[in-house]
């Protein structure tokens, strides 16, 4: 029997938050962020789970960067927004409600103090419950960063790490998707 506060791959969705071009000269360990968040959206692609992204004012900021762009399913379509918060995208969360499984969210990106933190909110007064891998979230000052994760683990956001995360979903080292998402993850 699995606890509640673990990831269960039959309700969980994987959000990428905003990891554009304009951000990567200006965001602390940006290049290590997105290199994470890229192995969580492979395994998410190996285990054929659902992966929601999102592009604040990307006329303005870019595109999501090419390392995130190049690892995601096809038919995965950036959202654009404007709302800080993803939930303030009226497509994104017609999105999220059309996975009606989905009861858990693994939310990576950027800035966590801002739209990480207002999106994480907003999903868990929606009912959803969230889990924040620390390595795969940033913003421009460690401060920032650190503000935004105590604010939603303090709302009852579930600190995690992307291993921790993978290694919940597939439960089992028989899971057929175990050797190449452990050699993601190396």
């Amino acid at each position: 029997m699995r606890h509640p506060n673990t990831l269960d791959p039959a309700k969980t969705a994987l959000v990428i938050v905003d990891l554009q071009e304009a951000f990567r000269p200006v965001i602390h360990e940006f290049e290590q962020i997105v290199a994470r968040t890229a192995v969580v959206a492979q395994a998410f692609k190996l285990m054929n789970l659902p992966i929601l992204v999102t592009e604040q004012v990307p006329l303005k900021l870019g595109a999501t960067v090419e390392e995130i762009k190049s690892v995601l399913a096809t038919g995965v379509v950036a959202v654009d927004k404007t709302a800080f918060s993803c939930c303030g995208a009226g497509y994104f969360m017609e999105q999220l409600k059309g996975l009606r499984q989905v009861k858990q969210v693994l939310i990576c990106g950027i800035e966590t103090h801002v739209c990480v933190n207002q999106t994480a909110h907003d999903l868990m007064a929606a009912g959803y419950q969230v889990h924040v891998p620390l390595d795969c979230t940033s913003s421009r000052t460690p401060q920032n960063r650190q503000a935004g994760l105590d604010k939603m683990i303090i709302s009852h956001a579930l600190p995690s790490s992307s291993e921790m995360a993978l290694f919940e979903l597939m439960g089992d080292a028989r899971h057929e998707q175990f050797k190449p998402i452990s050699q993601l993850i190396k």
